[in-house]
């Protein structure tokens, strides 16, 4: 079955789109309440979650502390983990970079002309004009500052799409027909079991570095590998022998973890 990532700008249909795929594919819709299902499910606090939002932080909200990699690191081990079973439709949130590497995913862009994203706002949000063409010109700001800060890529490059439909001009039942024609295609292949464990481990991976963040005990030069199911090794260097122990008790309660193997090095105190 098909592993499908979405991206979609405001006023495109794209939500519309992907409930259809999903409905005619028979997999799982994995918008943005599915997703906070699964990460609640997977033992993360949704509330931190819900804290952020997906744009660049400010100047002023690194002084005040806020901690948007840990956030980044949450939702792609989300993303990580709803898409090692192998199929569903995954909006956003930066998946169709997420799982790139991934040959088994198919990466779709639903988008539309500027005119046509305002008429679909003013129609179906009742927006005045002014208040459709600002609403979008903040989105598609705001979309394009927090995917150069967090994964250094212009999120509308169209390298890292295989498709990209426009409902405006071919409807959203021909858009969603297209996509799932291709992805019914014996050009895309399923996940192969190598795949789905790679993903199992880049989720654990994440939600390791997101709970090492977020308590400021990320070593220096840290390494985080999750070698196997359930191992996490750590390496890098850290201040202070206590945070040895701090970092094994954080990582150990991470639902799913075994074993802990840590690889670090205290840094000697410098005297003058």
């Amino acid at each position: 079955m098909p592993l499908i990532t979405i991206t979609q700008s405001i006023g495109c249909d794209g939500m519309e789109v992907a409930r259809s795929v999903a409905d005619d594919l028979n997999v799982a819709l994995y918008d943005d309440a599915r997703l906070r299902d699964e990460a609640v499910r997977m033992g993360v606090d949704a509330g931190k979650l819900d804290e952020f939002q997906e744009k660049a932080p400010s100047w002023f909200s690194r002084l005040m502390g806020d901690k948007p990699e840990v956030y980044a690191n949450l939702i792609a081990s989300v993303i990580y983990e709803a898409a090692r079973r192998g199929e569903g439709v995954i909006i956003g949130h930066g998946s169709q970079i997420l799982l790139q590497d991934f040959s088994c995913a198919m990466h779709v862009l639903v988008t539309a002309d500027k005119e046509k994203r305002i008429a679909n706002l003013m129609e179906k949000r009742a927006f005045s004009r002014d208040a459709a063409e600002e609403m979008i010109r903040n989105s598609d700001r705001q979309n394009r500052e927090f995917f150069q800060y967090a994964f250094r890529k212009d999120w509308e490059d169209p390298s890292l799409y295989d498709l990209c439909v426009n409902p405006a001009k071919i409807g959203i039942r021909r858009a969603s027909q297209t996509i799932v024609a291709t992805a019914r295609s014996p050009e895309v292949k399923a996940c192969t079991i190598y795949a789905i464990d790679a993903m199992e481990r880049f989720s654990q991976t994440k939600r390791v570095e997101a709970a090492l963040m977020e308590r400021d005990l990320q070593p220096m030069g840290a390494r985080v590998e999750v070698i196997e199911k359930g191992i996490v090794h750590i390496s890098g260097l850290i201040y202070k022998y206590e945070d040895s122990e701090r970092i094994e008790q954080v990582i150990r309660g991470i639902p799913g973890v075994e074993r802990v193997e840590m690889d670090v090095m205290v840094m000697p105190a410098v005297t003058v």
